[in-house]
């Protein structure tokens, strides 16, 4: 609801007041102060108001279904196609766009325009609202240079040049396709003998401040190259070509000849009558600029930087068109700038997406950071020298070069060792600094002084390298190493974007490195721990031949409670036999192992059964504070007689591997070590192992994996044993554990092979 103030009006005007603000809404949008009209996606009219009927000259119906593009100038439709039309559906609106409406009467009405395109839910365009203010005053440049005296043959030819200059620059890929556009229809706008474009370069040049940026020779066509020449080495020509203001001429005479002899000489040569001096800008920017050379038609001038409409010059019209060609090779050079960062930009984060899954799946430091360098060469660098820091230097386990004929280089400069601090060389002062060091110029005073000796810098000077960026690689405040990659003259120097992604890559190695590292000394340590809480090799028992094998997981620095144990009782030869595996991959359940094995042989001293050890194990098992559950085989065996009694505390069955084959002993289990106590005491299995026959004793993760059952596994144990039969102990071990554990372990594997002979 809408609130209204006439308290102020006299009765009857508040009555007349109230009902034009009743009407107001359909009445504001048809008499606005300004044009309205909605039209279909394509450009055709659907409704217009009676402001911009009146302005049109014609009926709000015949204006229906005409299209709008077609109520512009020939200028207005060009830039509607290729700029407000794009402009539009990409934005969805513009605003305060210059255009002209065409009268009837064949005036031109400057206006500014406005506009929406309204959307389904599918994001396609329904209809575009265009709201049009007149701009006569702030037009009224445009509106007198289109008064400006021209044939219709040349404004055809202009539209249809400005038409192709723009169909070209659309269809450009690379600033070196939009200088060569630039050059051909600049010279075929005004039927120049000649043209250069000069751009602005991309990046601060090397060693240079900040901002100081120079212009570049992109393209050139129909110059001598003497004249170009001369126009590279005129004195004060960058500033003259980036000296603001509008198209400019520069003719050819005595101020010419006084002030540049060689430019002017070349100029005689060549026959050139003039430069003209076109601006490429975008957004107000300069981005460079195109020069024309015109043929001589008569007498020199004196040198000067004039305005369009001097005499000599360029037509106005002339003038105008090279202008509007040099904002939109601007335009389009911003374009392709933009295009080819995007697509750099892509190609660095893929680099660093392959960076990542490649360190992921590495499985060492050095692997991790040898895999590296070859991905980084050529990608990002054409060198990439990876150092590790130690505590006796610098270890550079990684150097790589993108040209296989320099790789012998990058080979001569792994065995380079460098210090950790007090040397120049950017990889020392990165480490030293602890941030990135980038050297935008490699000079060979530069490599001198960092060169450690004859040698170093002879293999740096045949590296020829033109840019070099070292990276700390630092981890919780630790330095782990550097990074160091480096440019050839093909790659040209780094870029900050290069640098950048450098150093993203850098953290990504930092935290690998870390990890690996950590994880490397986990597992030598854990291993270690386990290996020396394991009983030595077992003695020499008279009518034993004993083997035992301990193997650890491959997956890292878990550590398992897997143990075994041969104990020879001097009272009578018999020997005491264990083997298990307590709950659990860590240093605790390690602990316990280490435990549980010292209490069995404490428990060997009165000489119990393999029972009663268990018995004993579990009454007591509190006592013990043993913080996990295990799993064992307890035994004792006769070598003289060959009798043998087991006992099983939740733990596999051993296997007897004899002439008649292979098959598991039939051991009761109890419960586990840990659990509660059975109220029975444990199962005793007794027999004899025959002359000739081998005991197995062994841990689940010989026949458990991620990919089969224990089933399937003591399955294959069976075959494995049948077909080793005739084997020592020692073989039959080896050939166990070739044939169902394999390089790649989830569990350590605890095994015990005991022969009677």
């Amino acid at each position: 609801m809408t609130a209204t103030a006439v308290g102020d009006a006299s009765s009857g005007d508040r009555v007349q007041l109230a009902r034009l603000l009743e009407d107001d809404p359909a009445d504001l949008y048809e008499n606005a102060p300004c044009g309205y009209l909605s039209t279909l996606p394509g450009g055709r009219i659907v409704k217009v108001n009676k402001t911009f009927a009146q302005w049109c000259g014609r009926p709000a119906e015949e204006l229906l279904g005409t299209s709008f593009p077609d109520l512009l100038t020939v200028g207005g439709r060009v830039f509607h196609e290729t700029h407000f039309a794009p402009l539009l559906r990409m934005q969805g609106a513009v605003r305060e766009v210059a255009l002209d409406l065409a009268l009837p009467d064949g005036s031109v009405l400057p206006c500014l325009v406005n506009a929406v395109e309204l959307r389904d839910d599918a994001g396609a365009p329904v209809l575009v609202r265009t709201t049009l203010f007149e701009a006569t005053s702030r037009r009224r440049y445009e509106r007198a240079l289109l008064a400006a005296q021209r044939t219709a043959a040349e404004s055809e030819a202009r539209s249809r040049t400005l038409h192709q200059v723009v169909s070209d620059l659309a269809a450009a890929v690379s600033v070196q396709d939009v200088a060569d556009v630039l050059v051909e229809r600049g010279r075929a706008a005004v039927r120049a003998t000649g043209g250069a474009v000069w751009l602005l370069a991309a990046e601060t040049p090397a060693g240079g401040p900040p901002g100081d940026r120079v212009l570049e020779l992109e393209a050139a066509s129909g110059i001598s190259p003497r004249l170009l020449a001369e126009l590279e080495a005129a004195g004060g020509w960058g500033p003259r070509l980036l000296r603001p203001g509008a198209v400019r001429v520069v003719p050819f005479g005595p101020d010419m000849e006084n002030a540049e002899p060689g430019l002017a000489a070349a100029m005689a040569e060549a026959r050139a009558d003039s430069l003209v001096l076109v601006p490429i800008t975008a957004d107000g920017r300069r981005r460079g600029a195109l020069v024309l050379v015109q043929g001589s038609e008569g007498d020199g001038e004196l040198l000067s930087l004039t305005e369009p409409g001097a005499p000599g010059d360029l037509v106005p019209a002339d003038a105008d068109l090279l202008s509007t060609v040099g904002r939109q090779a601007g335009q389009a050079l911003e374009r392709v700038w933009l295009y080819e960062e995007t697509a750099r930009q892509a190609a660095r984060s893929a680099f660093l997406l392959d960076a990542a899954r490649l360190m992921a799946a590495a499985t060492g430091v050095t692997e991790t950071v040898q895999r590296l360098a070859e991905l980084a060469v050529p990608r990002l660098a054409d060198l990439c020298v990876i150092d590790l820091a130690t505590d006796h230097g610098f270890l550079r386990p990684a150097a790589r070069h993108a040209d296989p004929a320099r790789q012998h280089l990058a080979d001569r400069l792994r065995e380079l060792h460098l210090p950790m601090s007090g040397a120049p060389h950017p990889t020392v002062q990165a480490a030293e600094r602890m941030r990135t060091v980038w050297i935008r110029e490699v000079t060979d005073d530069w490599l001198q002084r960092i060169a450690r000796d004859e040698r170093h810098l002879t293999v740096t000077r045949e590296l020829e390298l033109t840019g070099l960026v070292a990276v700390p690689l630092v981890a919780a405040g630790r330095l782990l190493g550097v990074l160091t990659l480096g440019s050839g003259r093909r790659r040209g120097t780094f870029t900050a974007a290069d640098v950048e992604v450098a150093e993203q890559l850098a953290l990504q190695v930092s935290q690998v490195v870390d990890k690996a590292q950590r994880l490397e000394l986990e597992t030598r340590t854990s291993h270690t721990l386990q290996a020396n809480l394991l009983p030595p090799a077992p003695p020499p028992v008279p009518g034993l031949e004993v083997a035992v094998r301990y193997v650890a997981a491959s997956r890292g620095a878990d550590v398992g409670g897997d143990f075994y144990d041969v104990v020879p009782l001097p009272a009578d030869g018999a020997v005491a036999l264990a083997v298990g595996d307590v709950v659990g991959h860590d240093i605790t359940a390690a602990a316990v192992m280490g435990q549980l094995r010292s209490v069995h042989r404490v428990l060997l001293t009165d000489r119990p059964g393999p029972s009663a050890i268990i018995d004993r194990l579990q009454a007591g098992w509190a006592l013990l504070g043993l913080q996990r559950m295990a799993t064992a085989l307890f035994g004792s065996l006769d070598p003289a007689t060959g009798q043998l009694r087991l006992a099983s505390a939740g733990h596999l069955s051993p296997l007897v591997v004899s002439a008649s084959g292979a098959e598991f002993l039939d051991v009761k289990p109890s419960r586990m070590l840990g659990a509660p106590a059975s109220p029975a005491p444990a199962v005793e299995w007794a027999g004899v192992l025959p002359v000739g026959a081998t005991l197995v004793l062994f841990t689940d993760g010989l026949v458990e994996s991620r990919t089969a059952d224990i089933d399937e596994g003591l399955a294959l144990l069976l075959d494995a044993a049948r077909a080793a039969f005739g084997d020592g102990p020692d073989e039959l071990c080896d050939r166990l554990l070739a044939e169902l554990t394999g390089d790649h372990r989830a569990d350590d594997v605890a095994l015990l092979a005991i022969a009677r002979v």
